[in-house]
């Protein structure tokens, strides 16, 4: 193995300009920004009018259909490009802002870190620092550095009652264990942050199509399930119940297929009952379900590619 002396450069020098180069570059590899902040994002549009103005990069949280706006800024930040962020995506109804810049001053990483503290769990700021370091005289590599994060603790306990609170703080414990534990597999290369929900999913490969997982606080349960929105699912459900001998002997168990008949979103899922609030069996839940989700992954992702 031989190391490699890397520098670092001015990210202009491969984008000279933010709008012409660097924008149009960015929503084509959007799925790197959306690995880094663990959402699977995609694109609307580029230079969203928003009035006089307009937004770089307005994306699309494919897990709830919320808007993302993403603000380039390949120098050191500034309240002007803080401000029209926050006005973006008021004016567009985002849920999420991803602020990247290659510099940012204490200052204004306080104050992502402060609207992160401050505002509804609903609402997320992301500060990314954008580096760029070249390893020889023709390749450059890429790094997004995160500066700030929408602090999920805080927020989980923002309005409301003591009983939801500790649902939601025991829901972001398991699923924090969860990613910890299947990320140490490395079987699955990409993982979504953990937040207090009582789901959380795992991409396979196509959109609309995914595994979400299941922690059930009010009736100690987990569960591990292939997902398939309304959009896809005359595409792929009817390809893969012909296929459900087979599908079950893969899994190695007989999963519940179409729990819900009369939903238009279809599950094909196995659950595991215990006790969440006893320490050794959340550990026996969460190795169970790290098992199952590998299995899953691999049994699904294989299928769907399959299928045209």
């Amino acid at each position: 193995m031989e190391l490699i002396k890397q520098k670092q450069i001015n990210p202009r020098k491969m984008w000279p300009n933010e709008a012409q180069d660097f924008t149009p570059w960015l929503a084509e590899n959007i799925v790197e920004l959306g690995e880094k902040i663990g959402m699977e994002l995609e694109v609307v549009g580029q230079e969203v009018s928003v009035g006089p103005y307009s937004a770089d990069v307005l994306a699309k949280d494919i897990d709830t259909d919320a808007y993302v706006v993403i603000e380039n800024q390949l120098e050191k930040t500034n309240h002007d490009h803080l401000g029209k962020s926050i006005t973006y995506a008021s004016a567009l109804n985002a849920k999420t802002i991803v602020w990247i810049a290659t510099d940012f001053t204490e200052e204004h990483k306080k104050a992502l870190d402060w609207l992160n503290d401050n505002t509804n769990e609903d609402l997320a700021f992301w500060g990314i620092q954008l580096e760029l370091w070249q390893i020889s005289d023709d390749k450059a590599s890429m790094r997004l550095n995160i500066v700030s994060r929408p602090s999920t603790n805080v927020k989980t306990i923002k309005s409301k009652t003591s009983t939801e609170s500790e649902s939601r703080n025991l829901q972001l414990e398991f699923w924090t264990k969860f990613r910890d534990k299947l990320q140490s597999t490395k079987k699955i290369p990409s993982l979504q942050t953990p937040q207090p929900y009582n789901w959380y999913d795992v991409r396979i490969g196509r959109s609309n199509i995914f595994l979400n997982n299941v922690c059930n606080t009010q009736k100690n349960f987990v569960g591990v399930r292939l997902y398939i929105r309304s959009s896809v699912v005359d595409l792929y459900y009817p390809a893969l119940e012909a296929k459900k001998d087979e599908i079950n002997k893969a899994l190695g168990c007989e999963p519940i297929w179409d729990a819900n008949p009369n939903a238009r979103d279809k599950t094909i899922a196995i659950n595991y009952q215990t006790d969440l609030t006893d320490p050794e069996r959340m550990e026996e839940a969460l190795d169970w379900m790290v098992r199952q989700t590998i299995i899953f992954h691999s049994v699904f992702s294989k299928e769907v590619k399959g299928i045209n």
